[in-house]
């Protein structure tokens, strides 16, 4: 790195297209505290706090893989000591010889949103104590007249409500029961077979699944993750369930059947931007005969494969979330498996508690296990290990045996 890039007045770094720090400059090194060789060879996550690390996943490398560039993202680093720089980032993808580089500049913001923090602050106080001062003025007198009135109408108001929340309970709860019995059964054939669990944070989630025979040796497998919880994710994941359990048990190629879950979702949402939700999606269609898996993952948590020797790798996002970017061509991914392999797809809900690498060491720890004796290892492990924190989301999760 030449000296003028190296003591720039802002930061420079270059990663790898798995988000490896391959370079950075002075600027920045000393900016986070730490020393040069304590950075080259990590993975970025190691200076970004928990939510830009999800970001980083959801939004960032989906979206310089697919425009080639990435142009004032606003995000988070974390210093040595723990501390949070507001930053924004413009990022390019380049090849260099063999391999992919993303270029990124780094322009640290922490003046900035302190002055702009107080000057709304000063705004919004000043603002309400103007409207406040109107209020008291002009309704007081209302107000008083209003009360005794207000007082006799509470008890019919809260005699209501209870009633109303009676009936909204009995119809969320009939709403559950025709979501979980939505849910196909599982497969189990001569070649493959599956296990699956789902289980909602409230009364309806906002995961949802599919497994559906193709014909005698295809089957499609998909998994998405509305955003949020409750009814708004479940009407959306609902609606999504209608079309992909109508065109994927008919051959429906595999970047077709996302094309027109993104293309729904766009047309959902087209003049609501207020009620907007996106939506991760992972879509596999395995092939028992010619033993191939093709899918893809649109910014999904990686699906873990493991072949029938223990080695194991990620099937990680090709493409950005369903209903976040129009006019995505989407990309398909194929890889041969042997007899003895097996795939564990899940949401976040399942990753979060545990840890990704938890989730591997499971699969490889009870390899020999029967798909069914595998699955209740995972609830084990959820239910003794998981984080308190992460319990008030969805929890869905698919197991893949391949015979």
């Amino acid at each position: 790195m030449n000296e003028q890039l190296n003591k720039a007045p802002c930061g420079f770094i270059t990663l790898s297209k798995e988000g490896i720090l391959l370079s950075i400059n002075d600027t920045l090194v000393q900016l986070l505290g730490y020393r040069l060789d304590q950075l080259i060879g990590h993975h970025i996550n190691i200076i970004l706090p928990k939510p830009s690390q999800v970001f980083m996943q959801l939004y960032f490398f989906p979206l310089v893989t697919v425009q080639h560039q990435v142009e004032e993202m606003y995000l988070s680093f974390t210093n040595r000591n723990g501390e949070e720089i507001p930053v924004l980032i413009n990022a390019s993808l380049s090849q260099d010889k063999n391999s992919q580089i993303i270029t990124c500049v780094i322009i640290p913001i922490q003046r900035r949103n302190e002055y702009e923090n107080q000057l709304i602050m000063s705004k919004k106080i000043t603002e309400d104590a103007l409207k406040e001062i109107s209020i008291v003025n002009v309704k007081l007198e209302k107000a008083l007249h209003n009360l005794e009135e207000n007082q006799k109408k509470l008890l019919e108001v809260n005699k209501q409500n209870e009633q109303f929340k009676k009936d909204t309970h009995r119809e969320l709860n009939l709403a559950k029961k025709i979501q979980e019995r939505s849910l196909p059964e599982i497969i189990s054939a001569d070649h493959i077979e599956m296990e699956s669990y789902y289980s909602a944070s409230k009364e309806l989630s906002g995961d949802i699944y599919g497994c559906y025979k193709i014909n005698n040796h295809r089957y499609g497998i998909i998994l998405l993750d509305v955003m949020g919880h409750g009814i708004s994710s479940a009407l959306i994941t609902m609606s999504l369930q209608s079309l992909f359990q109508r065109l994927i048990p008919k051959g429906t190629a595999t970047n077709e059947v996302i094309k027109e879950l993104d293309d729904h979702l766009h047309t959902l949402f087209h003049h609501n931007q207020e009620s907007w939700h996106y939506c991760t999606a992972i879509y596999l269609v395995i092939d028992t005969d010619k033993k191939t898996i093709e899918y893809t993952n649109c910014g999904h948590p990686p699906a873990i494969f493991q072949n029938s020797a223990g080695s194991q790798s990620e099937l990680r996002a090709t493409a950005p979330p369903l209903g976040t970017f129009e006019g995505i061509q989407y990309e398909i991914e194929t890889f041969h498996y042997d007899i003895g392999s097996r795939i564990l797809l899940y949401t976040d809900g399942v990753s979060e508690p545990l840890g990704f690498h938890r989730l591997g060491s499971l699969l490889m720890e009870h390899s020999s296990e029967p798909l069914i004796g595998l699955k209740e290892k995972v609830l084990q492990s959820l239910q003794n290990e998981g984080e308190e924190k992460f319990n008030n989301d969805d929890q869905c999760f698919i197991l893949v045996g391949l015979k």
